[in-house]
């Protein structure tokens, strides 16, 4: 007989305490900004199926290209929590971080990502 997790449901309270989504590690092991826009890499939805349930989650808010600040608030999880859970999808290869504002950036491309970044909270 087959064992099945239990189902996450973003928009209801969990009984899991934060820290054990991340087996108690606080630290991504990749750096990852509060505004980084994070994609599902193509041909990954085959090998979800591996995942636990707040991970798949995380995967297919991914094909929307949310910000680091947007699946933690999506999916109901504390930032520090997101950005361990998406730093894993990324060395696991599920998921790429999209560039990021540099020092040298210009003003439209700042302007851009903050525009992002707000309507994407809107929508929450």
């Amino acid at each position: 007989m087959e064992s099945r997790k239990p189902e996450f449901v973003p928009d209801q309270p969990s009984l899991v305490r934060p820290y054990s989504l991340t087996s108690g590690r606080t630290s991504p092991a990749v750096e990852l900004a509060l505004e980084a826009l994070i994609q599902a890499i193509p041909g990954t939805d085959d090998r979800s199926r591996d995942l636990d349930n707040i991970n798949a989650t995380i995967l297919e808010l991914c094909k929307e290209s949310p910000s680091v600040a947007e699946i933690a608030a999506r999916v109901g999880v504390p930032i520090g929590v997101a950005r361990v859970l998406v730093a894993d999808l990324v060395e696991a290869g599920h998921v790429q971080i999209l560039a990021t504002l540099k020092d040298d950036s210009s003003d439209a491309e700042r302007r851009e990502l903050i525009e992002r970044v707000l309507s994407g909270l809107r929508e929450l």
